[in-house]
């Protein structure tokens, strides 16, 4: 046996097989063209290599290096004062200024041992920097994504990616930031799992406890997990304070599930579950909430369930299933947080199948089956709700084929059942076949299309004023324009103005249809697309008489870097020839010879400024019907000002106006107020806060809407995000983006300096 002594010279020794025996074998050195790039996976005999000021060992059987020592081998490399190596077990010793890489994680101690084949072992006193795995072309989001660090007691390497720190500490702030921490009795953290998972733990913010948990589990960078989700702390003046503790259940890839037990202090205990699933042919989602023991209501129990499911069948074929049910009418305006629910009056729950297909490259077909049925909620006693018909069912046929001998065939067909407790009942059979004939160039069109319609109706024996009768009318149409193109410029940007003339004739002779019932028809809205359509009310039940031309204009501002369109600017009137005969049941037939005037304008008014205008305007009574403007300024990300004004006469005046501000270093003030100038009241408001530093987010909202005309849901909520971590607290985010167009959640690490000085185009 030799002993070796070697001064700052570096050594390389291959592990797995003696030098000699390597030269035995005849392994020889080859040359080669290019530098081969060796997968960290790859589990290969490799090299590794030892430096030092002082080397010495015996052969075959240790090294020992003293004086600014490196280790490395592929993926691994450690730094010491002083360490000691052992080639059989292929493991090594470390003291004083020890730091250990494992790829980009960094850990530095006192003292370590540690196995290079089965990558374990111990650091002493250690402080680690752990890096977050990223997903290849999956973007950073710099928030959430941040590496971790932190201290111990004691670190345990327990394989490839995996480590154990006993008495440790784990943050995602910066370097010199303490804002908040993990203080764990034990914290085991797995990169490959995306795993963190802290044994007697206390989450530390700004120096002081806010949370506690003998076990906490959380994602390295905010993938899916099971385990418990932080609680979220409300208050509302329906629940009174109200806590949810969330589990999530990540049952497979494709299939999770969430239990949220909900405690109100005013109401009781709500349990409530969600259950989704993805599969190649089908996926859904099940919910379901119940309140045993509603102490506001004396004890009255109350639930919810909603099921969606959609199937792919065989043949080209498929379903779906959509259910909706509440236990009373005011479910939603006691026990939710969002007017997205609380103004829900109507719960579908209907049964769809259907197939689609085509016939070569220019045809195709859909047919479908519904059956549909509703709950009708009557929230508010002032404001009673009619319940819809049912649908018990409807079958749809559409066919389109184009370019046959120059013309385009399409056909519409359906057959409903129409089920009512009270009004009247029904079927009704609709077939409307049409053919077009689209004359089109580059810079203009025209497109005749001529159409029959055939309705039938049969009438239950028990409904009384109508009887069973077919109506049909042919259907007569032209819709023609003209495209005229000029280069300009606005705000110094190049642009492309077009001028676009349309006019769009409807001929349709008079059918009295005043012993026709109305199952689903409704007088449809004037706007920009309903001017240009051939019947003025929707559904079937109704179709005007027409002898009239619909005449308007648009111009539209496209810029000529992109094609992206700028501004556009538009007006239209139609001009009836005869008067309008049909009406729905208690409605005053149409003299006028011209409908309201239409205009309006869309897009970059002006450098960071959107704005809208649109008015309608009746030449016959000179006066405007309706009325909406609104403009939003948006000079740089996360900086957004909403100004707006709905007026409809003698129905709707209301104002609107919703901000994302900053207020100072890193806090934005939130707000929206929405208000009803006839009934002077508000309708929804929002003020709120957020304050942004960088490993940690602060947002404290309050929110209040009316749910009747009586009555108010006010709700506070109160988050604080720890990025990278997790949540505390309800989650605002969702309001916050349904009440202020444009909000934007702010990362701190991802703000461009040069972000509010980008040009206008």
């Amino acid at each position: 046996m030799k002993k070796l002594i070697i001064t700052r010279l570096s050594l390389a020794l291959l592990c797995a097989l003696p030098l000699a025996a390597r030269a035995q074998q005849g392994i020889t050195l080859k040359p080669q063209s290019a530098l081969l790039i060796v997968p960290p996976t790859l589990r290969e005999e490799v090299p590794l290599f030892i430096e030092a000021d002082r080397l010495q060992g015996y052969q075959d059987r240790e090294a020992v290096a003293e004086g600014n020592v490196r280790l490395r081998k592929r993926g691994q490399a450690a730094y010491a004062d002083w360490l000691r190596y052992d080639l059989s077990a292929n493991e090594f010793a470390a003291q004083g200024n020890v730091r250990m890489e494992r790829g980009d994680d960094v850990l530095e101690g006192t003292r370590m041992k540690y196995n290079l084949d089965s990558e374990t072992g111990f650091l002493e006193l250690p402080n680690f920097t752990l890096h977050k795995r990223r997903e290849p072309g999956v973007p950073q989001q710099p928030f959430l994504d941040g590496d971790a660090r932190g201290n111990a007691e004691r670190m345990l390497f327990e394989g490839s990616g995996r480590y154990r720190a006993e008495r440790g500490n784990y943050t995602s702030c910066g370097p010199g930031n303490d804002d908040w921490y993990v203080r764990a009795g034990e914290l085991q953290i797995d990169s490959e799992r995306d795993l963190g998972i802290a044994h007697d733990a206390t989450i530390e913010f700004l120096g002081t406890p806010i949370f506690y948990s003998p076990y906490l589990s959380f994602s390295l960078h905010q993938e899916r997990k099971s385990g418990f989700i932080t609680p979220h702390f409300g208050n509302t003046n329906t629940g009174g304070i109200e806590v949810t503790v969330p589990y999530y259940w990540n049952i497979a890839p494709n299939r999770d599930a969430t239990l949220s037990p909900r405690v109100m202090t005013r109401r009781g205990v709500q349990m409530g579950g969600e259950f989704r699933y993805l599969e190649p042919n089908y996926l859904g989602e099940a919910r379901g909430e119940y309140l045993p023991d509603d102490r506001v209501r004396d004890g009255e129990e109350r639930h919810a369930y909603f099921l969606r499911h959609n199937q792919t069948l065989p043949y080209g074929w498929f379903g779906g299933l959509n259910l909706q049910r509440v236990s009373d009418n005011n479910y939603f305006t006691d026990l939710s947080t969002q007017i997205a629910k609380t103004s829900q009056v109507q719960l579908p729950n209907d049964f769809t199948v259907g197939r689609g297909g085509s016939w070569g490259p220019a045809g195709g077909y859909s047919l479908s089956a519904l059956a549909q049925r509703y709950q009708t909620l009557q929230p508010d006693p002032q404001q009673p709700v009619t319940p819809p018909y049912d649908r018990m069912p409807q079958v749809t046929l559409t066919a389109s084929r184009a370019d046959t001998a120059h013309s385009d065939i399409d056909f519409y067909g359906q057959y409903t059942t129409f089920d009512h407790p009270t009004f009247t009942t029904g079927t009704r059979m609709v077939a409307y076949p049409s053919l077009s004939v689209p004359l089109q160039t580059p810079y203009a069109y025209v497109t005749p299309k001529l159409g029959y319609n055939v309705t039938r109706y049969y009438i239950d024996q028990n409904s009384s004023g109508y009887t069973d009768q077919t109506r049909a009318l042919p259907i007569f149409s032209t819709d023609t324009s003209v495209v005229f193109e000029r280069p300009t410029t606005i705000g110094g940007a190049p642009v492309l103005q077009t001028l676009e003339p349309r006019l769009y004739y409807v001929y349709i002779p008079f059918r009295d249809q005043n012993s026709i019932p109305v199952f689903d028809s409704a007088q449809m809205d004037l706007n920009f697309s309903s001017i240009y359509s051939e019947n003025q009310f929707s559904g079937w039940d109704r179709i005007n008489n027409a002898n009239q031309l619909t005449v308007g204009v648009a111009s539209r501002f496209i810029g000529a870097d992109n094609g992206a369109e700028r501004l556009r600017v538009g007006v239209a009137q139609r001009y009836n020839f005869e008067d309008q005969k049909v009406t729905l049941p208690g409605v005053a037939p149409s003299t006028y010879s011209r409908s309201d005037l239409l205009a309006g304008l869309s897009g970059a008014i002006a450098p960071h400024l959107l704005g809208r205008v649109g008015v309608q305007y009746s030449t016959n009574l000179s006066q405007t019907q309706k009325f909406d403007a609104g403009v939003r300024y948006q000079p740089a990300p996360r900086q957004v000002l909403n100004l707006s004004y709905r007026d409809t006469r003698d129905s709707l005046r209301q104002t609107d106006i919703s901000t994302q501000w900053p207020i100072g270093p890193r806090w934005m003030a939130l707000a929206r107020w929405n208000y009803s100038l006839l009934d002077h009241r508000t309708l929804e408001g929002l003020f709120g806060a957020e304050y942004y530093s960088d490993c940690w987010a602060l947002r404290m909202v309050a929110h209040t809407f009316a749910t009747t005309t009586q009555q108010t849901s006010t709700s506070f909520f109160v988050q604080l995000e720890l990025g990278g971590l997790s949540r505390i607290g309800n989650n605002p985010l969702e309001i916050l983006r349904r009440n202020i167009a444009g909000y934007e959640r702010f990362d701190p690490r991802s703000v461009r300096p040069d972000a509010a000085s980008q040009p206008y185009f």
